[in-house]
């Protein structure tokens, strides 16, 4: 298990964008899968099923955040990002750009790019079949390739607007 740290860590911080939630979640991740070790198959393949309990680990708790109530509103519009204003600045443009794309569309994409995982692995790990692997990778490079070649926006000038309390 102990070989398997660094591509859940690498895994993890680009499915959340935060090194903090990145550790949370490999913490959980590691968690889960030592309560659960029974429900390994000896013989198949460890890193596989420890992606595939990341994965689900990562999907609860993103369907458990979006049913909490947010206390702050934040406007639509102060939500994206702005690009980078140089060159230099490609790799967090990337990671941007990677954190635009939906869920499904990310995970294929960074188990197949990242992690260097066979096609027939990322199916099993995400539990779809063959051929959304690949209508899913498709797509996410495809759209990848659009937020990468679109203008990078200028950073707001103007202070953002004050919080109002409500009573």
């Amino acid at each position: 298990m102990l070989q398997h740290l660094p591509a859940l860590r690498r895994y993890a911080r680009a499915l959340t964008g935060d090194a903090w939630a990145a550790d949370d979640l490999v913490q959980d991740t590691l968690e889960r899968a030592c309560s659960r070790w029974r429900l390994w198959l000896a013989g198949s393949d460890l890193r596989a099923w420890l992606f595939t309990v990341m994965h689900n680990t990562y999907l609860n708790g993103r369907r458990s955040a979006l049913a909490r109530p947010v206390a702050v509103g934040v406007d639509p519009e102060d939500t994206d990002l702005p690009g980078p204003a140089s060159r230099r600045d490609d790799l967090l443009d990337l990671q941007r750009c990677l954190l635009l794309l939906p869920d499904e569309q990310r995970c294929v994409l960074l188990l197949v790019g990242m992690e260097d995982m066979p096609y027939a692995d990322v199916a099993r790990v995400l539990g779809i079949p063959l051929g959304t692997v690949m209508s899913r990778l498709s797509r996410a490079r495809a759209r990848l390739r659009e937020l990468m070649e679109a203008p990078a926006r200028p950073a707001p000038t103007t202070a953002p607007a004050p919080l109002r309390r409500l009573k």
